[in-house]
């Protein structure tokens, strides 16, 4: 980390001007002692900045609290130092969700003292929460309030009113990562829509770093909702089959346990138990019968951590943490029939996660796989199960330029309703096409993008790109013929450089062909961009 430079946007004459007066420290960190952090947080504009909005911002902006950055961090006054956790202190303070940039680099102080300082920058966390997305004559939108970073302890808390093609209605969401000392998040959200309502909770301690030895998380969900179920019609897609009431009440705990742990590799052993009362009928359903469920789950994970930072990649303004780690997660589930499953479905579930990935100069490739299945020894065969897997390749070898090619694959046998592979409600598949098009127990898509940079930030407001792009893709029930449908166009991205959280939308104009729509080929996409 010595003689980093640390001459990074808004942060520069400040951070150059502390380096010049304590002077650069010596090339060897390893085992020296932290002896007092520093932390220097910027607003949502810098100082120097005199443009009225500029101003206007920061006067209103509350800018997140050093004792927040400080509980991020995972090395403290009084303990050596180690370049491997500095690096995953500066992921871990991006994944708060409220900084715009974020630095961490070491300096000697001019009575000798060896320094960590973490230079921070905010972005804008207050806004009106309003969506839109458009494709194929199908519109989604939500108006609400969204603030990230509430009284600066990057606190999450959203209301918003949402109205999709299937329902309506209001969501409150709250999020906090640091409820009960460090590292120990909540989440909370409640959705009252117009066929149901649901709520759902997540409270605990995760693996806060590679080198972690537990962690302790417990989640749950309850909810009285109307699941749709949607179907081809002579290849136009879209048509709703059958609509489910649900009854469902699930808590769960979670945890593991490093067998070995060093800042770059782990071993752990994890285990999970789960208590569920799930129940279906088709609509109009009268009174649901009470079935509950228990299983529990056993396994191991290994993993080698890798993490590149990018940059426009999936948003502007601000450095991205891709991971790229090596990982391999193997176990196995019980569902017996004494814990509530039927005899011809009681069985054993295998579980498997792994990625793969390769990285270069100006690249990289990864591959990532899901699958689970229950196997019933009774019968002899599998009864239910899912298997999903991806390959992300970019490439950035041209100058203002990202080249993306993406594929992804998935086959569900047996699901239960609404659990079938559905690309609308994913965000995913080929743009344009009205929503549920592509659904079923089958599904196959890919895309391949040239992001091109435009302007960096424009206005010190916004970053603007292009992208030209081909989408191919489909879903289908294992009953019907495979269907596809194939968009060409381009895309106008835009995303906020000075916002908390970056993500770009983007206006797409593509010609289609295939299957799943209707009327002519040409068709407009609103709608938040791909991310890899």
């Amino acid at each position: 980390m010595s003689g980093r430079s640390v001459a990074r946007g808004a942060l520069g004459p400040a951070l150059l001007a502390l380096v010049w007066i304590a002077g650069p420290l010596p090339a060897g960190l390893a085992g020296q002692t932290v002896d007092t952090v520093i932390v220097e947080n910027e607003s949502v504009f810098d100082h120097t900045d005199s443009v009225w909005y500029a101003r206007v911002a920061n006067l209103l902006h509350i800018r997140t609290r050093p004792w927040l950055v400080r509980r991020t961090l995972l090395v403290r006054s009084g303990e050596p130092y180690d370049s491997a956790k500095v690096a995953e202190s500066e992921r871990n303070l991006r994944t708060l969700g409220v900084f715009r940039q974020v630095v961490l680099d070491t300096l000697r102080l001019d009575d000798g003292r060896f320094a960590l300082r973490a230079a921070t920058a905010d972005g804008w966390s207050t806004k009106p929460n309003v969506g839109f997305s458009f494709g194929g004559g199908d519109g989604s939108w939500s108006v609400g309030l969204l603030e990230e970073n509430f009284l600066g302890t990057a606190t999450l808390a959203a209301v918003s009113y949402i109205s999709t093609p299937d329902r309506r209605g209001l969501d409150l969401t709250y999020e906090n990562p640091h409820l009960f000392g460090r590292g120990a998040p909540l989440e909370l959200l409640y959705r009252a829509l117009s066929d149901g309502d649901l709520g759902a909770w997540q409270l605990g301690v995760p693996f806060m770093w590679t080198g972690a030895r537990r962690s302790l998380e417990t989640d749950g969900v309850a909810a009285d909702r109307t699941l749709l179920v949607y179907r081809d019609s002579a290849g136009l897609g879209g048509v709703l089959d059958q609509a489910y009431r649900q009854e469902l009440l699930r808590f769960a705990l979670r945890g593991g346990v490093a067998l070995q742990a060093t800042s770059r590799d782990y071993a752990r052993l994890w285990f999970g138990l789960e208590w569920r009362r799930e129940d279906y009928a088709p609509e109009p359903a009268g009174p649901l019968p009470y079935s509950t469920f228990v299983t529990a789950g056993l396994g191991v994970e290994l993993g080698h951590v890798r993490f590149r930072v990018m940059q426009h990649f999936n948003s502007y303004g601000r450095g991205e943490d891709v991971d790229l780690s090596q990982i391999l997660r193997l176990g196995v589930w019980a569902a017996p029939r004494a814990w509530g499953y039927p005899g011809d479905r009681a069985g054993v579930a295998p579980e498997l996660r792994a990625q793969l990935a390769s990285r270069w100069r100006q690249g990289f490739a990864r591959l990532q796989l899901l699958a689970r299945a229950v196997y019933v020894p009774t019968a002899g065969a599998v009864d239910s199960g899912r298997v999903r897997g991806n390959l992300t390749v970019v490439s950035g070898g041209l100058p203002r330029q990202t080249w993306i090619a993406f594929v992804e694959g998935g086959v569900a046998r047996r699901p239960a309703p609404n659990g079938e592979f559905d690309l609308w409600l994913e965000g995913r598949g080929p743009r344009g096409f009205p929503a549920h098009a592509f659904t079923g127990t089958r599904m196959a898509w890919g895309t391949i993008e040239n992001r091109i940079l435009v302007i960096d930030d424009l206005w010190g407001l916004m970053g603007l790109g292009l992208a030209p792009f081909v989408d191919w893709g489909g879903a289908w029930y294992e009953d019907e013929p495979s269907r596809f449908g194939v968009t060409t166009g381009v895309s106008l991205r835009l995303g906020s450089t000075r916002s908390a959280r970056g993500s770009a939308g983007e206006l797409a104009l593509g010609y289609r062909f295939g299957e799943g729509f209707s009327g002519g080929g040409w068709a407009l996409a609103i709608r938040r961009g791909f991310e890899f």
